[in-house]
């Protein structure tokens, strides 16, 4: 949620992907910093995990959450018709998996921030951010764009796609290196979300939106930051 004096055009547009993963790292990088401090000042952890968490919201101002929202919608609305998917996730109202979802992605947060701060992991908070974004890329560089016109649409058309998956693998192979097991977790685990929702955006809707986009950053950050809390053992 920013303000811009001048809207870019399309082509700047579409170069500004090669810079997704960067506002992750910015992102990832402001609550794993507040989470270090919280834990270092011995604050209560509970309270810490959730501020944590509405922050993570209000940095993109819940337009992922949204995103995932009308995606369930449409889903589980549309009983396998893309047309009348689509129409759904149009819809600006949410219908009740809508919140369901929403509510079990906030609990799973949550839940996942709070193991970690508890065993010590706040670092690794950085990475489901990061890595939320960094699935963008690979998502429009493999799955077609279905909606004509808006935000998605122009991405789809203009973004760079080589220097972009480029990007994605540096970026992956960075986190492996700098935190070996747990990265090479995060990273699988992000993999392993981005694989099913992409197959799930094909099999109802034969390909992505903007809607379903945002519904996989949401969902790709879930995955890593449950796995974390599972399994990184901090």
């Amino acid at each position: 949620p920013i303000t811009l004096r001048e809207l870019p055009n399309e082509r700047e547009t579409g170069l500004s992907m090669l810079f997704y993963p960067c506002v992750g790292l910015l992102i990832g990088g402001v609550l794993a910093l507040l989470g270090m401090a919280a834990t270092y000042a011995h604050a209560p952890t509970a309270l810490c995990a959730a501020l944590l968490v509405a922050l993570w919201v209000g940095l993109t101002g819940g337009l992922h959450l949204d995103g995932l929202a009308d995606s369930v919608d449409g889903w589980i609305g549309g009983q396998g018709r893309p047309e009348r998917i689509l129409e759904i996730m149009k819809d600006p109202r949410c219908g009740p998996m809508g919140v369901i979802a929403l509510l079990l992605v906030v609990l799973l947060k949550f839940s996942a921030v709070l193991a970690l701060l508890e065993m010590g992991g706040a670092p690794l908070l950085l990475l489901a951010p990061l890595l939320g974004r960094m699935a963008l890329p690979l998502l429009f560089f493999s799955t077609p764009y279905v909606r004509r016109g808006g935000l998605g649409s122009i991405l789809a058309s203009h973004f760079p796609r080589r220097p972009s998956v480029v990007i994605v693998l540096l970026f992956s192979l960075t986190i492996i290196a700098a935190y070996t097991w747990n990265g090479a977790l995060a990273v699988g685990a992000a993999m392993g979300a981005f694989t099913l929702l992409r197959r799930t955006m094909r099999q109802t809707i034969g390909g992505t939106t903007g809607d379903t986009a945002g519904a996989l950053v949401e969902v790709v950050e879930v995955a890593v930051v449950v796995a974390l809390g599972l399994f990184s053992g901090a």
